[in-house]
């Protein structure tokens, strides 16, 4: 019995209702895909059990055909994503072997020159102005107020914001169908609806959930593939898409391969070549050196290029955080879009996109507004001009839209846009000025570390891998959305100041690893358990909250930095087994091992 009770402490309140469906139920749901593959010659597939309340959305998804689809899909490419990660992997080792700098390279010298534009912009992604960000399909009432809202499009996100939990998969991409087919309650049709920007996962995560050859399959194949499948024909026929957004990228070997994934799947589902849109967000400091060259590799597929801060960020001390002179300072305090590297990024989007003819947008506004209640409506007030006085400087560099998370920001984003410009997009602003260099990317901002910056990325990394054991992709914390990354960014920063023993300005101390495990269990025991926070008062949460504070230990303490702070959850022991633990007995069979 007791080691059914550790168990169960790694189970979060939300999967325990797991436990009241007999998993033999849905053992046969794949027991059959699995036998009518081998029926149509794909023998070398399996798909794992559907999650409880999941087994309409596995039988309307994995179909014999659709999963036939995806296995030809990932034997297509599987190879080319595994060369691709190697690929990574040599390059970061010899930046580190070398501390050698990145810079534009000569050989691509003649794609950055010379005259070329990408494929013209289709109708209905003219105008671009506010997309809603983060927006978990999984989580269904935040989908459904997404698809009901007047932004132009939604950020359909199965990556940063998004747990990949089999359950959460496959409610998110069934969620997704039922918009695109016009079976979903009280929204709009998918013509009428805000457009479908699909983010599928980035290349570093895998699905555990599918098998091809024995191996577990790319994660952004596993999205992708399905998406296409089962909305494309629907979409492009309502003007509606197939458009998705690409995260992570580090070149544009890696949009080549995206491109390749496109024409293939095109080809294959007998849909026009160039029909597959896709943005690709510049979220790694390596990808900032090669965007012309990403947008060429992309031209006949491409919607252009977006900028964010954390990831970015975090990316300079993925790549270089072995390098003192690449400490980066608290980025609550000294790291902003003002910053010389980041603005000199921002500029240098809006002018290779421009040069180009498709859109350069901005990152999200992660502040949320409060109740509008009479006794905050000044606060409310106060956050509001806040992200609309961020969002006009990046309208004022040539920006052509941005993402906000709060549904009551597009509105007053939306009427600053209408004073602010005249046109669907800002094309004209060519930025011809703009004369961007390997060191204005490269110029880490000046400024220190603090005790406070210090806490709050332990609490915003203990925080995110909570989140990700209750199988939630995004929280709320101090007024804000936190997602993948801003935990990226806030454990990238406490273990480059552990590994440099950076100095905290305001109490005159360096930070060390006995520094760090200190505060995370001040943190955990102050913070989080005190009477006023009534958010961890079960054993349960008390139990999970311990894991994930270890778990974040573990990650700011290593040796090695890991690449991901979500590759690194999705393959963690704790959270797998927070997942499926029950998928593999019956309570019958469980309980005959207590």
């Amino acid at each position: 019995m007791k080691r059914f009770l550790v168990t169960r402490g790694h189970i979060s309140p939300s999967h325990t209702r797991d436990l009241q469906l007999d998993p033999c139920v849905m053992k046969s749901e794949a027991a059959h895909l699995n036998e009518e593959l081998k029926k149509i010659g794909i023998p070398n597939t399996e798909a794992a059990d559907p999650s409880v309340n999941c087994e309409v959305a596995f039988r309307t998804l994995l179909t014999p055909d659709a999963v036939k689809f995806l296995s030809e899909l990932i034997q297509e490419f599987d190879h080319g994503v595994t060369q691709m990660l190697v690929a990574r992997e040599l390059r970061k080792l010899q930046l580190k072997q070398s501390d050698h700098l990145p810079d534009f390279d000569p050989k691509t010298a003649n794609i950055r020159e010379s005259s070329w534009v990408v494929s013209p912009v289709p109708r209905r992604l003219q105008c671009r102005h506010v997309d809603l960000g983060d927006v978990s399909p999984s989580n269904t009432p935040h989908f459904i107020a997404a698809l009901k809202s007047t932004a132009q499009g939604i950020q359909t996100d199965f990556d940063d914001g998004h747990c990949p939990t089999w359950a959460n998969q496959l409610q998110g991409l069934y969620n997704v169908y039922r918009a695109v087919h016009n079976i979903m309650p009280g929204v709009p049709n998918i013509e009428d609806a805000p457009v479908l920007m699909l983010r599928p996962r980035a290349w570093n995560m895998v699905e555990h959930n599918l098998t091809v050859n024995g191996k577990e399959v790319p994660g952004p194949l596993f999205d992708f593939g399905l998406l296409m499948y089962h909305n494309a024909h629907i979409l492009l026929k309502k003007e509606s898409g197939p458009y998705f957004y690409l995260s992570k990228l580090e070149g544009s070997r890696e949009a080549a391969l995206w491109d390749s994934v496109f024409s293939w799947t095109e080809k294959r589902l007998k849909l026009p070549h160039g029909c597959v849109k896709a943005c690709v967000l510049i979220e790694n400091v390596l990808a900032s050196f090669e965007m012309h060259e990403i947008l060429y590799a992309l031209r006949d597929h491409s919607l252009g290029l977006n900028c964010g801060i954390w990831d970015y960020s975090a990316s300079f001390i993925n790549k270089f955080g072995h390098r003192p002179d690449f400490l980066l300072p608290d980025r609550k305090k000294y790291v902003s879009m003002d910053s010389h590297f980041l603005k000199s990024y921002m500029d240098l989007v809006v002018q290779t996109c421009h040069k180009r003819g498709c859109h350069a947008t901005g990152g999200m506004a992660a502040l949320l507004l409060p109740k509008t209640s009479e006794e905050n409506h000044k606060r409310y007030q106060i956050i509001q001009d806040k992200v609309l006085r961020a969002k006009q400087v990046e309208i004022e560099a040539g920006i052509d839209g941005f993402m906000v998370y709060d549904v009551r920001l597009v509105e007053p984003c939306q009427k600053m846009w209408k004073r602010l410009t005249s046109s669907n997009n800002q094309f004209s602003k060519l930025r011809a000025e703009v004369k961007v260099t390997n060191k204005d990317l490269l110029l880490m901002p000046s400024g220190g570390v603090t005790q406070t910056g210090l806490k709050h990325n332990i609490a915003v990394g203990i925080l995110f891998i909570e989140a990700w054991l209750r199988g939630v992709g995004h929280y709320y914390f101090k007024g804000a959305v936190e997602d993948s990354a801003t935990a990226e960014i806030s454990r990238s920063q406490i273990w480059q100041w552990i590994r440099f023993q950076a100095v905290l300005e305001d109490i005159g101390k360096q930070v060390t690893m006995t520094m760090v495990k200190s505060l995370i269990k001040e943190t955990v025991q102050e913070s989080f358990w005190s009477v006023e926070n009534s958010q961890f008062v079960t054993e349960n949460d008390r139990q999970r909250l311990l894991n994930s504070a270890h778990i974040f230990q573990e990650i700011v303490t290593r040796l090695d930095f890991p690449e991901f702070i979500t590759t690194y959850l999705n393959l963690e022991h704790t959270f797998l087994r927070s997942q499926s633990v029950f998928s593999f007995m019956s309570m019958s069979t469980m309980e005959s091992h207590l």
